[in-house]
């Protein structure tokens, strides 16, 4: 996966969690005003209820991107580890001795 990509799995990662967020808080909140009355507080409820509604269909969106990015990059190592046996082997030793040196220092 190229740099780009990555940086652009992250993004849409963190826009995910950031929505999450803003969701539960939106949630909360129409819960906690749930005993206030008037005209206003029923339409702003009503428009929050939309908007939640709207938020919860781009975050599904969102995640099914991020899984599709992910299968992509999985698909695409496999593809290279089977065309490229003896490099995958010979990086996957690298790392290997890689991360045996790092403990072994400590």
């Amino acid at each position: 996966m190229t740099d780009y990509a990555e940086a652009s799995l992250a993004t849409k990662e963190k826009l995910a969690a950031d929505l999450k967020t803003v969701i539960a808080d939106a949630e909360e909140l129409l819960q906690l005003t749930s005993s206030q009355t008037g005209e206003k507080v029923a339409e702003l409820r009503a428009r929050m209820s939309d908007n939640l509604r709207a938020a919860r269909h781009k975050l599904e969106d969102v995640e099914a991107a991020i899984r599709d990015k992910a299968r992509e990059a999985a698909r695409a190592t496999d593809d290279y580890v089977h065309e490229n046996p003896w490099k995958s082997v010979g990086v996957a030793a690298g790392v290997g001795l890689l991360v045996g040196l790092l403990i072994g220092r400590r």
